[in-house]
């Protein structure tokens, strides 16, 4: 339990990475969310950029306008004071400030005269930026811009407009008037806005992501049905249809796809029925030919018998008679064979034996045929090779892959190797011209011959391989080919040691030994150990569990 949540915590990220690309409706739904909220964060921020800058522009003309004329009465006023006798100038700029309280919701007034501050609010005077404050004392000319107002009474600063202005008192001098605006209902406004943006953008969001899922729902429902309905049909269930609603080119596909399927059904049974007149043909020819076969065999026997009576041509033609008999049995054997796997008919008689006695039964069988084709058999054996089997089909295995070993052996010597581990392996090399690498399934096909033009030195059916391979196939086991040409070929055999066990893995390599070095190598994909296959007993003494049988033209 701790390994698989160790694997799990390593590998967390493969599992979203899964879900997105097995899953076409979340890819619509997270690619519309994305896009979706990309799109409306972008319209979002230029309407708010737009609105702000809207907003502030309409209230700096505003705050310009209602400056100006606060400006000007105040300029009025002091236009019309009294200057006759002594001026309490203070006292007038404090009247003038006073009667601007009344608006100080608007703004709020600072006069600076002589180095005093003349307030008329709660601002206070470091609201004022000192540029604007240079420029003012340098321009006759009503100045605006933008700052952050501070009180006096401890409230939080706020944004807002500043505008300064000159005063002037005649015979008097100059006084600065600051007139500050804060943005407090705009900044309300604005927050209002960007509420109402933001809640709108969500909701969009989620509308635009729901009908995503619905429309992918409403697209993907229909493929997933033909998905299902082609596995349906790869599994053998040849009269599922898939339903059809509405026109449209779902529905389209959905008719489309049950006529492929009629038609599919159709092709197969016509080729079911001549597959079952074909096998049925094959047995009855196979059967009915045994009967003519028993009678000319006994006559060619007699003849055979009788050639040294006969004239040389008679001799030889009674000899070849008697040879051809034995191809033409061994392909009836064959047929018969064949039949009896395509009706199913065919079953194991399971012992437990030791493969090695087979194997070394096989050799000792053909070693005349080794003999006249002059070439060496070495069999080498590692450990236990007992498996529940059926004797006389690993024995046809055996014999076919071996005689197919020294027909194709070009005269090189032939290793047979056996293996063991879970299972039990056997794999035989010859050195001949081999065949490529797309024909390894090929040549367990029927009536299959790499060169179709070669002369065989030795008679077969074409079959032989075939049957190997319905064999293995019966055993639970595996029979493999490996070929490269002008390299050899090499045909495995492995077989589970009980009945019914599922194989994983072979105890010998699929690629031959003695094309790697001492340390193993890599050749053509695939892991090959080292050495083990030998042309010739070795030298000194033999481990235990370790035998090696040479059979050699005598």
């Amino acid at each position: 339990m701790v390994s698989i949540l160790k694997i799990l915590k390593s590998r967390w990220w493969r599992f979203p990475v899964t879900w997105w690309w097995r899953s076409l409706p979340l890819r619509v739904v997270l690619t519309v969310f994305v896009a979706s909220v990309l799109v409306l964060v972008l319209g979002g921020f230029l309407l708010m950029q737009q609105a702000t800058i809207g907003v502030i522009d309409g209230k700096k003309e505003t705050a310009k306008n209602d400056a100006r004329q606060a400006v000007n009465t105040a300029q009025q006023q002091l236009n019309a004071a009294d200057l006759t006798g002594e001026v309490n100038v203070d006292k007038l700029l404090l009247d003038l400030a006073t009667g601007f309280a009344s608006r100080a919701e608007q703004f709020e007034v600072i006069i600076i005269a002589r180095g005093q501050m003349i307030t008329a609010g709660n601002a206070v005077a470091n609201s004022i930026p000192l540029a604007l404050r240079k420029q003012v004392e340098q321009s006759n000319d009503l100045l605006m811009t933008s700052t952050h107002i501070n009180y006096r009474d401890m409230r939080p600063s706020v944004a807002g407009l500043v505008a300064g202005a000159t005063l002037t008192l005649p015979g008097t001098g100059r006084y600065q008037i600051y007139l500050m605006f804060p943005l407090t209902q705009e900044i309300a406004t604005l927050m209002v806005l960007r509420y109402a943006v933001v809640t709108t953008g969500a909701m969009l969001v989620l509308l635009l992501t729901f009908i995503a899922a619905l429309v992918s729902r409403q697209v993907v429902t229909p493929v997933r049905a033909a998905r299902r309905a082609a596995e349906s049909l790869a599994s053998g269930n040849l009269r599922d249809r898939m339903k059809v609603r509405g026109q449209d080119d779902l529905a389209r596909m959905a008719t489309s796809m049950n006529y492929m399927a009629s038609e599919l059904e159709k092709q197969i049974n016509t080729l079911e029925e001549l597959s079952a007149v074909q096998q049925r043909f094959v047995s009855d020819v196979s059967h009915e030919l045994r009967t003519p076969l028993t009678t000319v065999r006994m006559a060619a026997e007699v003849l055979h018998e009788s050639r040294e009576d006969f004239d040389p041509v008679a001799a030889r033609s009674a000899e070849l008679l008697q040879t051809e008999l034995d191809r033409f049995e061994s392909l009836l054997t064959d047929l018969l064979e064949i039949s009896r796997f395509d009706a199913g008919a065919a079953v194991l008689n399971l012992e437990e034996v030791d493969l090695r006695d087979l194997v070394r039964r096989v050799v000792e069988t053909n070693a005349r045929l080794a003999e006249t084709n002059h070439t060496e058999i070495a069999v080498r054996a590692s450990g236990d090779a007992k498996a529940e089997v059926d004797t006389r089909r690993i024995e046809r295995i055996l014999r076919n892959l071996l005689v197919n070993a020294i027909e194709h052996s070009e005269g090189h010597p032939i290793i047979l190797i056996e293996g063991d581990d879970v299972a039990v392996a056997i794999a035989v090399r010859d050195h001949g011209v081999g065949f490529e690498a797309s024909q390894a399934r090929q040549v367990f096909h029927r009536f299959w011959r790499g060169d179709a033009a070669r002369a065989r030195a030795v008679g077969g059916t074409g079959l032989g391989l075939a049957i190997a391979m319905e064999d293995a196939n019966l055993h639970g086991g595996w029979l493999t080919a490996w070929g490269r040409p002008a390299m050899g070929a090499q045909f495995r055999l492995t077989l589970p040691r009980k009945a019914g066990a599922i194989l994983e893995t072979s105890p010998l390599p699929l690629v031959p030994r003695d094309l790697v070095g001492p340390g193993g190598a890599r050749l053509d994909g695939l892991e090959a150990p080292a050495p083990l296959a030998l042309t010739s007993p070795p030298s000194g003494p033999r481990p235990s569990t370790a035998a090696e049988t040479t059979v050699s033209p005598s």
